[in-house]
């Protein structure tokens, strides 16, 4: 026997149609009326302390970001970052007056020998900017690209190294840097989440990477990330279940949202403002998610310029497309994940696979967001957590954190550059005055995106909590257009 009996709810008389003036006076949180529901929904968020955007602090540059991320830790010595030294010493005992006293990860104790690249490296564009032949289409984007070798970091295992690149922290409960970026400055669409992550897979390499990289920790979970699926439907149970009908839906949220609007007007808990939007943003997605996926409307050339074989296929080339759809629909930042480059051991079959998967979908998505106008106010970032040891480990390199390399383009960035260098072992980065952490990284993408580092902070246990957190942080001035 039920302890509680079940309540009837009438939903044609809630769902029947009203005159203008009860619609104006009652229809306040319809989510069937999407219009006037969303304003007074970001109205009511608007009344919590934590849920106004603070920014921007200054006209931006860059309008959204993608953060293609090579997970697992790319080898700069074979991508982005040549030393010819290394490879006159292949094979041959690495100087220890490079490692003593230094953390090194599965190598410590070991009997370290050097290991130089296995691949070449070649000119490439107008400005020269030397970049392995492992990547060619990367190449042929040369001009449009900075590269920075000069990356440090302070984690040497990959989850911590991760959630240093994306909150600045490792610490569990920080806001991820995208999460931050929205709270800044808020999203361009109401139709799709403000941040959105995709991940891929490679053929080896397939490092885990966990939800937390992308977490709103303790900022409104409503600038959280939001994972999309790469392969199949983008978003499970996107529409009603059989014999629920939109009418029937639109009533029940309805109910619901009067019922979390009274709890919020009680409480001014801010997550019961997300509960609101949230309901109304999964009522809009039912529209917006199904037109996003359908790539019909792409053209055979765009197809071929990004190497997709079947859209929604769970590839890489797949997800870069999407990127450029999502960053044409508003979403701020977008996240692509490819679980490819651990290669501790087989770094030459296993790197030249993971290359081959990126290189040609990374390139044609700076190409095809510049031909559309848009890579002037889309920041890109390429990268992993951290790079990989000039000495060997059996036939790959071991985890490294005193140096490696990244890419950006658009969005405010200097095209057809290097900033920073590295020993002419590739082992650690000069302190040259050109030296970037990962916090100088932060700094920068938000200056890009018109935050001020040092103004944009919540508070969390009493503290002004910042990404760039209490270390100097320095905005990469010399990388800016």
């Amino acid at each position: 026997m039920n302890a509680f009996p079940p309540t009837t709810v009438d939903f044609p008389s809630i769902a029947s149609p009203i005159a203008r003036r009860s619609f104006l006076r009652g229809g306040t949180y319809s989510v069937g009326l999407a219009a006037l529901g969303s304003l007074l929904a970001r109205d009511s968020a608007a009344a919590t302390s934590t849920s106004t955007h603070p920014g921007p602090h200054f006209p931006p540059k860059a309008k959204r970001v993608i953060h293609l991320c090579m997970a697992g830790g790319p080898s700069h010595l074979e991508s982005l970052d040549p030393k010819p030294k290394l490879n006159e010493l292949d094979g041959k005992p690495f100087p220890t007056s490079f490692t003593d006293g230094q953390q090194l990860a599965q190598l410590q104790g070991a009997t370290l020998k050097a290991r130089g690249a296995f691949c070449q490296f070649k000119k490439w564009g107008e400005s020269g900017l030397e970049i392995s032949e492992l990547f060619p289409h990367l190449g042929g984007v040369a001009d449009s690209m900075c590269v920075i070798r000069s990356m440090h970091t302070e984690q040497i295992n990959h989850d911590p190294a991760h959630a240093f690149m994306n909150s600045g922290s490792i610490l569990k409960g920080r806001p991820s840097m995208g999460s931050w970026l929205l709270y800044g400055l808020g999203a361009e669409t109401d139709s799709l989440p403000g941040f959105i992550v995709f991940t891929s897979q490679g053929k080896s390499g397939a490092q885990p990477v966990s939800a937390r990289q992308w977490s709103a920790g303790f900022l409104p979970s409503r600038f959280q990330g939001v994972q999309f699926q790469s392969q199949g439907d983008a978003v499970h149970y996107v529409q009603p279940p059989a014999g629920i009908s939109r009418r029937t839906q639109s009533a029940t949220l309805d109910l619901v949202n009067r019922m979390n609007q009274n709890l919020l007007a009680d409480r001014g808990d801010a997550e019961i403002a997300t509960r609101i939007s949230q309901y109304e943003m999964a009522f809009r997605m039912q529209s917006s998610v199904p037109e996003l996926s359908d790539m019909s409307d792409e053209t055979e050339e765009t197809l071929k310029l990004y190497g997709v074989e079947t859209p929604g296929d769970g590839s890489f080339a797949s997800n870069c497309l999407m990127a450029r759809r999502l960053a044409e629909r508003g979403v701020r930042f977008i996240q692509l994940y490819h679980r490819a480059w651990d290669h501790h051991g087989g770094i030459v079959n296993g790197m030249t696979a993971a290359a081959a998967d990126v290189d040609q979908a990374s390139a044609a998505l700076v190409k095809d967001l510049q031909r559309r106008g848009m890579l002037d106010e889309t920041l890109i970032i390429w990268g992993g957590e951290f790079g990989r040891t000039p000495m060997g480990q059996g036939s790959g390199r071991d985890h490294h954190i005193n140096a490696f390399s990244l890419w950006m383009a658009g969005g405010g960035i200097r095209g057809g550059m290097t900033h920073g260098s590295t020993d002419e072992l590739g082992y650690a980065y000069l302190k040259d005055g050109q030296q970037v952490h990962v916090r100088d990284l932060h700094a920068t993408l938000l200056h890009l995106c018109g935050l001020d580092h040092n103004r944009l902070s919540a508070k969390y246990q009493g503290l002004d909590v910042r990404l760039t957190g209490v270390e100097p942080a320095h905005v990469i001035d010399r990388i800016l257009a």
